[in-house]
């Protein structure tokens, strides 16, 4: 199997919390943290950074990412699938013939994940001959027993109580 690439993609509106793939994280910006991790994991040809944002392009140039075109307005917005993302990248990237047979999509927002992780991905896809790998973990903590909900007199509570 040839090299994967890695995507990192990186909208510059957030709204939650704005700039967060620009904020320092240490003394460099979150997305650094993400380029130069898949950079010095020497797993991938190339790592592109998908993006509408200028200072977002430059500074990832500066890390030594590619952003070799700029991510349409309309898959930049809240309503934007990463699936949507993915194929606008990857429709791009083809006319511009570079080849790839598998692509990682890192998260901007988790740079600490280890490069074994990565690794042991991309090996799996390659001895299972599935289609797609995804990470995640086991928790103790139910997202569902921290929902809110307004009742009838508008006051907040919690969705479901937990078990004792």
């Amino acid at each position: 199997m040839m090299k994967p690439i890695c995507i990192i993609a990186a909208r510059g509106g957030s709204k939650g919390v704005p700039n967060k793939n620009i904020r320092l994280l240490g003394k460099k910006p979150l997305i650094a943290h993400t380029i130069e991790s898949a950079i010095k994991s020497k797993l991938f040809s190339s790592v592109i950074v998908s993006t509408e944002n200028k200072k977002i392009t430059n500074i990832a140039k500066k890390y030594g990412a590619t952003v070799p075109f700029y991510r349409p307005k309309k898959l930049a917005t809240d309503n934007a699938s990463m699936d949507d993302v993915l194929l606008d990248v990857i429709k791009k990237l083809k006319l511009l013939e570079y080849e790839f047979e598998v692509i990682v999509n890192r998260d901007c927002t988790t740079p600490l994940i280890q490069n074994s992780d990565m690794k042991a991905s991309i090996n799996l896809l390659d001895r299972k001959k599935c289609d797609a790998v995804v990470a995640g973990y086991s928790t103790h903590l139910n997202p569902y027993f921290n929902m809110m909900e307004k009742n009838a007199n508008g006051y907040l509570r919690f969705s479901k109580k937990p078990k004792k």
